[in-house]
């Protein structure tokens, strides 16, 4: 019997149909100038976006352990959403315009109804961002990921006038700390919630709430940098609010935190029901806090007209100069 790639578990054959499958759904949100999937490499033409001083911004970002809960639940259709909106919220807190996206999609055996679902959310994501994707990879190794295992990884590339950045720099003296709320849980700290459901029973109907996919903020925020109304901007990740808000400030500034200000989610007061610490909550989740803004006081009301009701942003804190500690917390988080 010969031996071939096929009966070593790659299915070349298979992976065309998908790229086929993709460059279909692509020509939906690509002009044939900004580029072509499944070539060796993309184009994107940048010369029509009449920027000064243009920057490009990139970043890079998976969507973790949350994997596992998709897979567990076999729903597959918004898990790329969250992979697109990891990079594309990491994007914009520099005040970048998303332009292009790549995805990455590693997994044991290409299974095309599985992977088409991952793709759509991932299709999805971009729509909702406004940018394009205009390439990737899927690759099977099997061997290296067991049965029905995959990852995914994403990157993206943004553009910003050098005057439009968004930083420390622009940070001052009694500037405003404003939240905007997270949709649930996003993509952080799913190793710990998996570790607790393994240990305490929680329904389906949960279980698909913890799997909601994370809020992309690109259409506001770009809307806010665009009219000059933030000055610095954390998306609330890995580490949770007060470590990305402290990357956000210079060093000889503190930021001032009401913490019983916080509109937690339901879904964290079940995390901390399971005997979990107010100081690992706020280490690990958002808590309900999706992404911050560092404004001028000023300014607040304006900010606040640009989201829906769901997503109005609301004051917790404020930054102070020449302050001895980075981060003053008050009072407690309210569970």
């Amino acid at each position: 019997m010969q031996n071939s790639y096929k009966k070593s578990g790659v299915n070349i054959s298979l992976a065309n149909k998908l790229v086929k499958h993709i460059s279909n759904i692509s020509k939906k949100n690509v002009k044939k100038a900004e580029g072509v999937i499944g070539g060796f490499a993309s184009l994107y033409d940048i010369s029509n976006l009449n920027i000064k001083d243009p920057v490009i911004v990139s970043c890079t970002d998976g969507v973790g352990t949350k994997i596992e809960l998709a897979n567990e639940l076999k729903k597959f259709d918004t898990i790329g959403i969250d992979l697109v909106a990891m990079c594309i919220n990491d994007l914009i807190v520099q005040g970048a315009k998303p332009l292009f996206f790549l995805d990455y999609i590693a997994i044991d055996k290409l299974r095309l109804g599985k992977t088409k679902k991952i793709l759509k959310g991932i299709f999805k994501g971009c729509e909702q961002s406004k940018c394009k994707l205009i390439g990737g990879e899927t690759a099977e190794m099997p061997g290296v990921y067991g049965s029905n295992k995959f990852d995914l990884a994403g990157f993206s590339v943004g553009i910003v006038s050098k005057k439009k950045i968004l930083g420390k720099s622009k940070v001052n003296h009694n500037d405003v700390v404003l939240a905007i709320p997270s949709n649930g849980i996003h993509s952080n700290g799913f190793s710990l919630v998996r570790s607790i459901m393994k240990k305490k029973r929680a329904s389906k109907k949960l279980k698909l709430k913890f799997l909601k996919p994370t809020k992309i903020y690109s259409v506001e925020i770009l809307k806010l940098t665009e009219k000059n109304l933030i000055n610095s901007a954390a998306h609330i990740t890995g580490g949770g609010l007060i470590e990305n808000l402290t990357r956000s400030i210079p060093n000889h500034y503190s930021i001032n935190i009401d913490l019983s200000k916080i509109k937690i989610l339901d879904v964290f007061k079940w995390i901390k029901k399971t005997n979990v610490s107010d100081n690992e909550m706020m280490k690990t989740f958002n808590c309900g806090v999706g992404f911050c803004l560092i404004v001028k006081k000023k300014n607040v009301k304006k900010i606040q007209s640009y989201f829906e009701n769901k997503y109005k942003p609301y004051e917790i804190g404020y930054i102070s100069k020449n302050n001895a500690k980075k981060i003053n917390l008050k009072n407690s988080l309210k569970w």
